[in-house]
């Protein structure tokens, strides 16, 4: 056969499986996994530089599937092309427990760089990808070692253009001139209500343009020559992102649902697929179908790009003989472990001050960041107020491309799946910095580091009521439960300065998912490390800060600037006789990781007068504080004024604290 035949057969076998694959399933996207074969075939036979027999390869291209939902198109090429996929588990898409699930999972499937589904994010995951590229190139490549020189290739759909996310990732890519990502627009008109007119009508490839982004445009997906010459071109360009706009018909070959919405969510129908396999001249009553050739031509294809890796393998050789300081450190940064010591850094802060934890956090950054050039990141235009630049070095920019500090502009949403992005290079330890409130802005993202246990890092600052003047849109209520309910995210308020800086390094040792820091605006009283326990003990999750004198009557239990009223309540509570234990709760879920023993120890059965102390919601206390307990916290709104007046108002004070205690003391006696 010859290979133009051959290339043809092999692009319709993937629109074939594509279709069985949804039809078996009876759910899923069969139309533009049809629709978009020749781009992929393109991708996994001429341009993409990848090793299926080491999926994680450190110079690999990554492809990012932005619209999810057309991940038959990617499980049919990573089979075809050798990696640990079966047919069998094609045939199993979307079923319990395949490693084909509805929208592609990192970790779950061999090949797949990065969960995607929500639309918009694995563009956006896209420019972090590309931002690592060029950090670890200027700090490691050197004449005649180009070792990290990898490309970022994404398909993204007008579902993911449409999306906020992807134009504040286009802006800043754009400003950054990140040339080393190339992305394919599909531009088929259809969402699931319809043609995208009803919604959407703008000029992409001019808002591109405008983005500083290089654009080109191709009316027709299925002239592979054309799709070749636009890559080449967009490879040539690395001062600018590339956007290559393609024109798609969904649903391609199904000769009664292309064009259609009926093509896009949807099995296409076991009549239907019968035509389109009639229509690409596969028998219509056999499923499942890969012709040998098409199989042997995609294996040899990935055996072709298998030899980058063989040559680059040569050239990492040659490049740790001249540069062997610099091999040591990636080899040492990548394997994961951190510098002998690096932890003897972290700042002490001495009793008798008052620090605001933002201002440790900034301090602890500073002290540690010499020694970990793994850890940059920055913030949403909030760094003065954030307290996260790091002093010693530049901003990252299209100049600078080994700048540590980051400036991701208001662009919250953006930030949180740029993060991401960065934290996927397997090298990187990112952290961005905004208000606690504004984690709103970032649900989407921290969820999806969350799902994929990412190590990103969030700052978070201005974490309660006690941010004053700003007022009830900008004083965080409900914030710190809805992130601790999120599984695999670690959440930590730290008590002090102290706690900030251990905090820090339970941070950076974490690294089975992101992790969020609550720090306050307002100064608090460092702890006396000295007549306190430790706050190297933050690392347990909650810990016994100071203990009474036998047996405790009641436990007081808080976390952040609220721990020093529980402290001076604890005093005055000692005044009236009444025994009170101060556990310092920085992190729920790292407490509940904890023997049994060592809750028993902290929290004892048969202590059941309890009282939970947090400028926060209430709700999720009271698995600690039992039903004998009581939880002073906030089921409202802020109100504007000085702190100090704010959280006098809303019972956070030593004497509500007393008079709370001392009423669940005397309840039932």
């Amino acid at each position: 056969m010859e290979i133009k035949n051959l290339i043809q057969k092999s692009i319709d076998t993937v629109r074939v499986l594509s279709a069985d694959a949804v039809q078996k399933a009876n759910s899923g996207h069969p139309g533009t996994p049809m629709a978009l074969a020749p781009l992929g075939h393109v991708l996994w036979s001429e341009v993409m530089r990848y090793n299926p027999q080491n999926p994680e390869w450190a110079n690999r291209d990554r492809f990012i599937l932005s619209c999810g939902h057309a991940c038959m198109l990617q499980y049919s090429y990573l089979y075809l092309t050798g990696y640990k996929i079966t047919l069998n588990d094609i045939e199993n898409f979307r079923q319990l427990h395949s490693i084909t699930a509805g929208h592609p999972e990192y970790r779950l499937t061999p090949g797949i760089e990065v969960t995607t589904g929500p639309l918009g994010q694995g563009f956006a995951n896209g420019v972090g990808m590309a931002i690592a590229q060029q950090y670890m190139a200027e700090r490691y490549n050197r004449a005649d070692f180009n070792i990290f020189d990898y490309r970022i290739y994404a398909i993204c759909s007008d579902g993911d253009l449409m999306e906020g996310v992807s134009a504040e990732a286009a802006s800043l890519a754009g400003h950054l001139g990140l040339g080393n990502i190339i992305y394919f627009y599909d531009s088929n008109h259809i969402t699931i209500e319809g043609d995208t007119d009803l919604a959407f009508d703008e000029d992409v490839s001019k808002r591109f343009e405008a983005y500083g982004w290089h654009v080109q445009n191709l009316p027709d997906i299925n002239d592979l020559e054309a799709l070749s010459n636009a890559v080449k071109n967009a490879q040539m360009e690395t001062g600018r992102p590339s956007l290559i706009k393609v024109r798609s018909h969904i649903g391609y070959g199904s000769p009664n649902k292309h064009d259609s919405a009926a093509a896009h969510g949807s099995p296409l129908g076991k009549d239907e697929v019968r035509l389109v396999k009639e229509n690409f001249g596969f028998d219509p009553d056999k499923n499942f179908v890969v012709p040998d050739d098409v199989l042997d031509f995609y294996h040899k294809a990935a055996k072709k790009s298998a030899k980058h890796e063989a040559e680059w393998n040569e050239l990492y050789e040659r490049y740790k003989n001249r540069h062997p300081d610099l091999a040591r450190e990636y080899e040492s940064v990548i394997s994961g472990k951190l510098p002998e010591g690096w932890e003897d850094k972290l700042p002490v802060f001495e009793s008798g001050a008052a620090v605001a934890t933002r201002k440790a956090s900034g301090h602890t950054l500073n002290a540690i960041s010499e020694y970990l050039p793994q850890l940059i990141g920055g913030s949403a235009d909030l760094s003065p107020s954030t307290d996260t630049v790091l002093k010693a070095y530049q901003s990252f920019s299209a100049k600078q491309r080994d700048g540590r500090n980051f400036h991701f502009g208001i662009r919250e949403h953006a930030m949180g799946s740029v993060l991401n992005g960065m934290a996927l290079s397997n090298y990187l330890i990112p952290y961005g910095a905004t208000f606690l409130i504004f984690s709103d802005y970032m649900r989407p993202p921290l969820r999806l580091a969350a799902i994929m246990k990412i190590r990103q890092i969030m700052v978070f600052t201005h974490d309660s009521i006690a941010l004053g003047e700003d007022g009830t849109t900008h004083q965080p209520v409900e914030q710190l439960i809805g992130l601790r309910t999120v599984p695999n995210m670690t959440v930590i308020r730290p008590a002090d300065a102290n706690e900030t800086a251990q905090a820090w390094r339970v941070a950076i040792e974490h690294k089975d998912g992101p992790v969020a820091l609550a720090l306050t605006r307002q100064e608090i009283p460092v702890i006396d490390q000295k007549k306190y326990t430790s706050a190297k003990n933050l690392e347990k999750g909650a810990y016994i800060l100071s203990d009474s004198e036998g047996e405790p009557d009641i436990i007081l239990m808080a976390t952040g600037s609220e721990v020093h009223l529980i402290l001076e309540a604890q005093e005055e509570l000692k005044k009236n006789n009444i025994k009170a234990r101060v556990v310092s709760m920085p992190c729920w879920n790292l407490f509940d990781k904890q023997s049994a023993a060592y809750k028993e120890e902290v929290f004892p059965k048969n202590i059941r007068r309890r009282l939970a102390v947090e400028a926060g919601s209430p709700v999720g206390w009271m698995k600690y504080t039992t039903d004998d307990g009581e939880v002073i916290g906030i089921d409202k709104f802020g109100e504007s004024a000085p702190a100090e007046e704010v959280m006098k108002e809303y019972g956070f004070t030593v004497e509500n604290v007393v008079k709370r205690a001392t009423s669940l003391y005397s309840k039932d006696r």
